[in-house]
């Protein structure tokens, strides 16, 4: 019944789809017979292999990595230069597939890899300029060695971001080197002319020099590099902070003029200081003056490193694996046989520690010498303090008032307070001697209100506690800090101007004008002409620190700024408010750093205490502190103290001071980190990441700390155990996080 017109095709729209498909489907195989298969680049036809350090500061992955040299890049993958290249993936076939791209440094070129499945290759050389020459990866592989870290760790601290645009500006040559320079003021030292002589002529003594107070130890730090330059070598003088460098940089100016050493600090930028580093590392500047990370700088041909003030906490680095300046350049001077110098107003028991093993020989002036050189020192004590009313009313003793008063006559007078801060550290009432426990020497900490004594390195309860000085047997509990302020002094001195130098602003210098200066320890700024006098205010703050170190390190600070002042022949004069009997106390009076060192050391060797023995600490929640040490195989004989409650973090912003034994955020399916590593760690190509770690713990967390002492000679071992326990660790999965540090600046 139904017609159809002779337009109509009903199988017209059935058919089309399904011939289109076929007509495709033939296309595609035809097209995919015709094709050619894409062959991978062309490897190198010399040692086709690159063996790589990535920028992963893991412990498990803390190895080289092999990489497959393309043929394009066999002239510029060269050892120490930065590539890029892609971290983890899977073999598939004869390739690696998938991955991450992250920096790395090639280390060596080799003519064929151990690794017996397919390499991936490098895919893009970041910089044909070397970076890290064989013996500074000897020397980053020993410190993250020594220090318990990865190498990766140690290289972001050593190499400074990457400034393309710097890198294309030419290299100029080296200026001629210097002529030899009279002894100039080091001839007031008994062995001064000698060791100059000694660098001039190529020579590489290891010294421990104790600095006659007064405004001249910049200059003598410029004859050293002067002389190490005339040798022909080079040289690296690490000082505290930026002012203390810009001391040193005014000094050689002065003595050589421009272009014979630069000054590496934070201050001059991230390209500057890039600038001033490549030309180190290109041999056009062979004198460094900086803060701490000069310790890295690449100077060929090294003559001389030099370390100012090592028992400054500056020097010890705050980023993982946290080296100490000191130790590094102590490695430096081992594997290049260069010169070795600590130097500084005081004599840190580190420093004893090298004059007492022979490694190093003194370098001081005879007493007639110091004694010219030095102000008058003046105590104010316990028995002083309790007959002066005017003490008790003003808390200024009538004798620094009298002795400010005469100062102000004739220049400024610096008056130096402790900072503010409570810790409940208990001492004798008596003498105020630190309490220290009975079986670990540990200082003891007031934590009830009942008067329990808890010892805060073994968590020893001490009952039936006496002082081991005078025999008392009640205690105190010792704030540390002080309330005194710029207002108060300006009171006392309502006609004389008063600055403040401290934590919100540091004043480098200050006029030879009356005035009173506050500052707090550690950031006195230089008078022009020398202060006329000087007030160091509750001395007992500084030396009652719940710290190993508490008395060397007021010692170190009272030497610092007493050597502000004029010396007495010309009317200069220190007051110390503190115990004239204590032994840190006598030390100034006398100024006999080297005599308090030597004390000190004999007594820490006697109780096995660093810097004789070697400590570590871990620090973590009780749980993981616990399942990590139950990994650890200790050296023999090692000490465990502890655990006790650690300290809160120093700030709830300020990262850690410790290494992490694993990112807090990692998933399970990336337990094979080669599989599927983590995020690359610098988003932009050929940045190394500059100091790692991981953040701190929120305060409320409860934490614990335990040290671990091991006997001279044991460090290395121990060092090395708590790495490879920390590798076991990361590679069971995720896990908390845990800090770990070897030589503590703070065990209590």
């Amino acid at each position: 019944m139904g017609e159809h017109c002779a337009g109509d095709r009903p199988d017209d729209d059935s058919t089309a789809p399904a011939e289109q498909l076929e007509i495709a489907v033939a296309a595609a195989r035809k097209a995919a017979k015709s094709a050619k298969p894409r062959k991978p680049p062309a490897l190198a036809a010399e040692l086709p292999v690159a063996r790589v350090v990535v920028d992963k500061a893991l412990s498990h992955l803390d190895q080289y990595f092999d990489y497959a040299v393309p043929e394009t890049m066999a002239e510029t993958a060269q050892p120490g230069v930065r590539v890029r290249v892609r971290f983890g993936g899977h073999a598939a076939g004869d390739r690696r597939r998938g991955g991450g791209l992250i920096d790395g440094i090639v280390v060596d070129r080799l003519a064929a890899s151990d690794y017996s499945g397919p390499l991936a290759r490098i895919e893009r050389v970041l910089s044909p300029e070397p970076v890290l020459p064989a013996r500074m990866l000897d020397l980053a592989r020993a410190v993250a060695d020594r220090y318990a870290g990865t190498l990766a760790d140690v290289l972001s601290l050593a190499l400074p971001p990457r400034h393309a645009r710097v890198e294309t500006e030419p290299a100029t040559d080296p200026l001629p080197a210097p002529g030899r320079p009279e002894p100039g003021s080091w001839a007031r030292y008994a062995d001064g002319p000698r060791l100059l002589e000694a660098l001039a002529t190529g020579e590489s003594p290891r010294t421990v020099w104790t600095a006659l107070p007064g405004p001249t130890w910049p200059g003598e730090i410029a004859l050293l590099l002067a002389a190490v330059l005339a040798s022909g070598r080079g040289g690296i003088v690490v000082l505290p902070d930026g002012k203390a460098v810009a001391r040193v940089d005014e000094a050689m100016e002065q003595l050589l003029g421009r272009g014979h050493h630069i000054a590496l600090t934070a201050e001059v930028g991230p390209e500057e200081r890039y600038r001033r580093w490549l030309g180190v590392s290109r041999g056009t500047v062979k004198a460094v003056v900086g803060t701490r990370a000069a310790m890295f700088a690449p100077v060929a041909d090294l003559g001389l490193v030099a370390l100012w003030d090592d028992g400054d906490t500056a020097h010890s680095e705050l980023h993982a694996p946290q080296p100490h300046v000191r130790e590094v350049l102590v490695m430096r001077a081992l594997r290049e046989q260069a010169a070795f110098l600590v130097g500084g107003l005081t004599t840190s028991v580190d420093a004893a520690q090298l004059v007492r093993s022979g490694w190093a020989q003194p370098v001081e002036a005879d007493r007639a010498r110091v004694r010219e050189a030095a102000p008058l020192l003046r105590t104010v004590g316990d028995f002083d303090l309790a007959r002066d009313d005017a003490a008790r009313v003003a808390r200024l003793p009538t004798m620094a008032w009298d002795v400010a008063r005469r100062a102000l006559e004739s220049g400024p007078v610096l008056v130096q307070v402790p900072r503010r801060g409570y810790v409940p550290h208990a001492a004798c009432l008596r003498c105020r001697a630190s309490a220290r426990c009975t079986a670990c020497v540990g200082p003891l900490e007031l934590t009830s209100s009942e008067g329990a004594l808890v010892c805060s390195w073994c968590g020893r309860h001490e009952v039936g506690w006496r002082c081991a000085e005078c025999g008392g047997a009640k205690l105190r509990a010792n704030v540390v800090g002080a309330r005194r302020t710029a207002e108060e002094l300006g009171r006392a001195f309502p006609r004389v101007p008063v600055r403040t130098s401290g934590r919100d602003a540091v004043l480098a210098t200050v006029p030879d004008v009356p005035a009173l200066v506050v500052a707090t320890p550690g950031a006195e700024p230089v008078a022009a002409g020398g202060y006329a006098a000087a007030l160091l205010l509750d001395g007992w703050l500084l030396l009652n620190r719940p710290d190993l170190r508490a008395g060397e390190e007021a010692l170190r600070r009272w030497l610092g700024a007493a050597s502000l002042v004029r010396p007495a022949s010309e009317g200069g004069a220190v007051v110390i408010i503190a115990e004239p009997t204590l032994r840190a106390v006598q030390a100034l009076v006398r100024w006999d750093p080297q005599g308090y060192a030597r004390t000190e050391l004999a007594e820490r060797a006697e109780l096995g205490l660093p810097p004789v023995s070697r400590m570590a600490s871990v620090t973590g929640s009780p749980t993981a502190v616990a399942e990590l040490m139950r990994l650890v195989r200790l050296p023999e004989g090692a000490e465990t103290l502890g655990p006790v409650p650690a300290p809160p973090p120093r700030s709830p912003q300020a990262p850690a001071n410790t290494r992490t034994s694993r990112a807090r955020t990692k998933s399970a399916a990336a337990r094979a980190a080669i599989d599927r590593p983590p995020a690359p760690a610098s988003d932009a190509p050929g940045l190394w990441t500059p100091g790692r770690q991981a953040p701190e713990p929120p305060p409320e967390e409860r934490r614990e700390r335990l040290l671990i002492r091991v006997a001279p000679g044991r460090g290395a071992e121990l060092a090395a155990a708590l790495k490879s326990a920390q590798a076991l660790w990361m590679s069971r999965g995720p896990a908390e996080t845990v800090w770990v540090r070897m030589d503590p600046l703070d065990i209590g």
